[in-house]
């Protein structure tokens, strides 16, 4: 577990990246403050309470909501884009030539029958995990997860991981979908505390544990990667909204909004003209050890 206790814009540091490597995941407590928790919470429940209404974006089979394009949903969220405590994590590992290519709000609510013990097992990326063919597959995006409620106990719909099982690429699960299956041997449910965040490498398999307790489960989650990946958010949009003008230029950039939207731009053959690069030059981060923070 991590402790927040750096300044702001500080790197990770040689001991985190050594247990990221080593587990694909870390937990980091107290990320948020109490304030930073009730904007964010009270955001995302006043959407769940919109979903559930006619003509709304809808509720799933157990009454939770799953809704892409976090920013655009709730444009209040887009402090949570670059926070700095939990934003060094992603520039630390992925450089500065990136952006949020997909994130979600969730609510899931205690469920009220038993479920079946399906496999939801998977890594993030898609057809990634398909048609790329190395062993292991590289890791191309990382992902924050931020909680907004108390799963600070099993059985509430926690985060679930295999430790270390980023460089594994197969999993031995069911024949097909539909089929109940037990989960992999070794795997740990996260506890967390509001505020608390969990940084992981998009090929760390996971899943969610089902929410039998009376806590809802609230959750933001933003998937960085490099601007030459396409991105499934939706924000074209974004810049026409009168909260544009209230973006950074790093959040705007993290929105797929950078230089001069060409493909060359995307590739990085540009920094002087993307502003994380020029935040990190500014504050003196660009580390040649690092290849990703290289110019």
């Amino acid at each position: 577990m991590t402790q927040v206790e750096a300044p702001a814009w500080a790197p990770m540091t040689a001991d985190e990246r050594a247990r990221f490597d080593r587990d694909g995941f870390l937990v980091v407590r107290g990320v948020l403050s109490p304030s930073e928790i009730d904007v964010a919470r009270t955001a995302i429940l006043g959407a769940f309470q919109r979903a559930g209404e006619p003509g709304g974006h809808g509720l799933g089979p157990t009454g939770a909501l799953h809704q892409l394009s976090a920013v655009s949903s709730l444009p209040e969220l887009a402090f949570l884009l670059d926070h700095p405590v939990a934003f060094r994590y992603i520039w630390s590992l992925l450089g500065w030539n990136v952006h949020v290519y997909h994130s979600h709000i969730d609510v899931h609510p205690q469920i009220q029958r038993k479920q079946k013990d399906w496999w939801h097992w998977h890594q993030d990326g898609g057809r990634q995990n398909r048609e790329i063919e190395t062993d292991p597959r590289p890791m191309l995006s990382v992902k924050l997860a931020y909680w907004l409620s108390d799963v600070s106990e099993p059985g509430r719909g926690n985060f679930t991981v295999l430790p270390g099982s980023h460089k594994t690429n197969w999993l031995p699960g069911p024949p097909t979908r539909g089929v109940p299956w037990p989960q992999p041997e070794g795997a740990i449910q996260i506890t967390a505390n509001p505020g608390d965040l969990v940084v992981f490498d998009r090929r760390l398999w996971h899943a969610r544990s089902d929410n039998y307790s009376p806590v809802t489960r609230v959750g933001a989650f933003f998937g960085y990667t490099y601007r030459w990946i396409a991105g499934r958010d939706e924000t074209a949009g974004l810049p026409g909204r009168p909260e544009w003008a209230g973006f950074t230029g790093v959040q705007r950039q993290l929105l797929g909004h950078a230089g001069d939207g060409s493909g060359d731009h995307a590739w990085g053959h540009f920094p002087q003209t993307t502003p994380l690069y020029g935040v990190l030059r500014e504050q003196g981060l660009l580390d040649s050890s690092i290849p990703a923070l290289i110019p």
